[in-house]
């Protein structure tokens, strides 16, 4: 391939998607150019503190169970107060829990702001993919959240990096850090993006129609079946940071052979994100989300049969492309599902899907290894990946077949009425002229 067919192909990657888009992008990555918490709460707890492997547990365990309950809440602010105040509190709140995170000494306290830290970083997710949904064209929305994704990803490669030096130096310095980039993301909130609420129409205020609650979103049966297949999907994924590292160690593999492999899924996704997402973009999104659920359960499967680092590596190479592939589809269909009004409280019932994997999974891993061996637990994934895959194949068949989603129904209903207005005033113009012709002309024909 040519340097000008890359630059060809790159420029097409990122054109025609809006300017707020990028401002939120690079929130998005300097957000998680500051990812310390995360990454380095275990070891903080564990080798700064002191503490046992028991009470950190339940630390991790409750800053999940914050990003929990912070999903449905967020997601409920964003539709009511707005993707822009909500964005902005989230991540004011999370630099200030943060830096306060790295002054707590007693076990108490530690606990109570890690729960804090868990609700406020996870509120701003909701706010973020509701707000690319309003701004991004229903056509790139794929595009746009894989490129997201990318810069997720690239973040967090680049913060582990140097976050693992700044670990060396002081842990107070990798929390104070991430609060600073956290309210540089705020700052660029404010300055940079404005509200993007959808307001609903003079004829949806004449409807009356009745307010989006979270029960409208539970009775959503179709979206409700993508939750659940989020949530398993993610089981699956999250065993790539939970069960491979305890398999491995359980194995006889040392930090660095686990390093080397879980550096994979990283390259991987930095290199081969954008470049698959051009090839997917617009291919059917069924065979894709089906397609990418089998690649994630059997790739974790092969696990069972890596007895080497370079066997692990390519085993992570066959998960990572499920997961280039799954994320930008599953989100994209979760924009194509929620109600332009209640894309808030929807995107935070899917965000909950995660954060409930992220605290079952470990759970999962450890309890599986221990009792029955890790075959078991990679036999597991490969079972839950068929599953995902033949509720995805149900899932979507009506979709597929030309059933419009809520936003492209709204958007084409909005066309419709647009062109229906233009020729009524074309109509109106006209009909002056009209008249005009036929007082000018009386032995015109009659019609």
């Amino acid at each position: 391939m040519s340097v000008a067919s890359v630059r060809r192909a790159a420029r097409e990657s990122v054109a025609g998607l809006p300017r707020e888009f990028w401002w939120l992008w690079t929130s998005t990555l300097v957000n998680r150019l500051g990812a310390f918490v995360a990454t380095f709460m275990t070891l903080y707890l564990t080798l700064e503190r002191g503490y046992s492997a028991s009470f950190v547990g339940l630390v991790v365990a409750l800053h999940g169970l914050g990003g929990v309950v912070s999903s449905l809440v967020a997601g409920v602010l964003t539709d009511r107060l707005g993707r822009r105040p909500t964005l902005m509190a989230a991540q004011t709140s999370t630099a200030f829990s943060v830096a306060l995170l790295g002054f707590m000494e007693h076990p108490a306290a530690i606990a109570a702001v890690a729960l804090l830290v868990g609700m406020t970083s996870n509120a701003s997710r909701p706010a973020v993919q509701a707000m690319m949904a309003d701004i991004v064209r229903p056509e790139d929305r794929v595009r746009a959240f894989a490129l997201n994704y990318w810069a997720i990803n690239l973040g967090f490669a680049v913060s582990s990096t140097v976050a693992g030096f700044v670990a060396e130096y002081s842990y107070l310095a990798g929390f104070l850090g991430e609060a600073a980039l956290t309210l540089v993301c705020a700052v660029l909130v404010y300055l940079k993006l404005p509200e993007s609420r959808p307001e609903k129409t003079a004829a949806e205020k004449a409807a009356a129609e009745p307010e989006i609650g979270m029960g409208t979103v539970l009775r959503d049966g179709r979206f409700m079946g993508v939750v659940g297949l989020s949530f398993l999907i993610s089981l699956i994924f999250m065993q790539g940071s939970f069960g491979l590292p305890l398999a491995m160690g359980a194995a006889g593999f040392s930090t660095v052979d686990y390093g080397l492999v879980a550096a994979v899924n990283g390259v991987l996704i930095v290199v081969l994100q954008i470049p698959v997402t051009r090839f997917i973009e617009h291919r059917d999104p069924q065979k894709l989300l089906v397609i990418s659920a089998l690649l994630a359960g059997y790739g974790f499967g092969l696990t069972a049969f890596g007895g080497s680092v370079w066997s692990l590596a390519l085993t992570v190479c066959v998960w990572t492309l499920a997961e280039i592939v799954n994320s930008p589809t599953q989100m994209g269909l979760v924009a194509r599902l929620s109600p332009v009004h209640g894309r808030g409280r929807y995107q935070g019932m899917y965000t909950m899907s995660w954060a409930v994997a992220s605290l079952i999974a470990p759970l999962m891993a450890g309890f599986v290894i221990e009792h029955f061996g890790a075959a078991w637990l990679w036999g597991a994934t490969a079972v839950l990946g068929t599953i995902a895959a033949g509720g995805y194949w149900v899932l979507m068949r009506g979709l597929t077949q030309g059933e419009a989603g809520p936003v492209e129904a709204v958007a084409e209903a909005e066309a419709v009425a647009e062109a229906e207005a233009v020729a009524e005033a074309v109509v109106e113009v006209a009909a002056p002229a009209k008249a005009q012709v036929k007082r000018k002309d009386p032995v015109a024909p009659a019609a």
